[in-house]
């Protein structure tokens, strides 16, 4: 049946063009954002997918940045306390020397009070970022924890941070420091390494300055050792945190990026499609213009 109320075929043609504008819309948008999934209209469940992984990801960013300064504070105080017992070898060196028969022990007590002042340097200025883990400063935790790694339990149980652990060990503590107040077992006084003279190279404390000595680079070396077990793990940890970021980045992109190659080609087919869809709307209007021609 024609008639000149409705006509059929044009509203059937006129949905279809219309539905092919929106493809192609959507097309265009895909392009122009790179993003296939670009807000949660698009797909709520990849979208919030999507977005909790972004979350994620940024908190790993922050972690290998974090991680990063962790690397350089504990490389300044492994390179403090391998100077320091280095210095720590001068001064048992000169206290050996000390020993020899007509030592200049009053040059040699000038050399020494540099020694000593020169720990005193090396340990105010192992410092980074306002952390120093030599003077002290920590002492009253007794470590210093670097975070490490995070855990999203998305709310349904606490999240989760991992951390590395440094036992501290103070050098220079107001007296009372590994450098300040050395004794070893068997020695009859204690000795100030960061306060040296002449008096601690005579006959009656020589040996125990020696024994003190030997008892300090035994703790440094120590200490040293425990710096560079947590080096090596925070560089692990570097390594793994940024394999996992790129993972999530990866995971991230294989859900919302758009693919460029099947947009183009889907853009050009739906650019035909279209044009096709204005001549069919255009066919179906002339049903009109013909029955108009059956009263002439």
């Amino acid at each position: 049946m024609s008639s000149i109320l409705t006509n059929p075929s044009s509203l059937l043609a006129l949905q279809m063009l219309r539905s092919t504008q929106m493809s192609l819309g959507d097309a265009q948008r895909e392009i122009s954002t790179g993003l296939k999934v670009s807000a949660a209209s698009d797909n709520a469940s990849t979208w919030a997918i999507a977005t909790t992984m972004g979350s994620d990801q940024g908190v790993t960013s922050v972690l290998h940045d974090s991680l990063g300064e962790s690397v350089s504070i504990l490389a300044v105080a492994s390179g403090a306390v391998t100077s320091a017992i280095s210095v720590m070898d001068s001064i048992k060196n000169a206290v050996v020397q000390a020993q020899t028969p007509g030592a200049d022990l009053d040059k040699i007590g000038s050399y020494l009070t540099q020694l000593g002042q020169q720990l005193s340097s090396i340990v105010a200025s192992a410092s980074l970022m306002g952390l120093n883990l030599l003077d002290g400063s920590t002492a009253a935790a007794g470590k210093v924890s670097f975070i490490t790694s995070y855990k999203n339990n998305g709310g349904a149980a606490p999240s989760q941070t991992g951390t590395i652990d440094l036992l501290t060990t103070a050098l220079v503590s107001s007296g009372a420091g590994l450098l300040e107040s050395a004794q070893a077992i068997g020695a009859v006084t204690a000795t100030d390494f960061t306060n040296l003279n002449a008096a601690n190279i005579g006959s009656a404390v020589a040996a125990d300055t020696l024994s003190n000595a030997d008892l300090v680079i035994a703790k440094l070396a120590d200490y040293a050792s425990q710096i560079g077990a947590v080096q090596s793990r925070v560089s692990l940890q570097i390594t793994f945190t940024q394999s996992l970021h790129d993972a999530l980045k990866t995971g991230i992109s294989s859900l919302v990026d758009a693919d460029m190659n099947e947009v183009s080609t889907r853009l050009q087919a739906l650019q035909t499609r279209q044009q096709l869809g204005v001549q069919s709307v255009s066919i179906a209007n002339q049903n009109s213009q013909l029955i108009m021609k059956l009263f002439q």
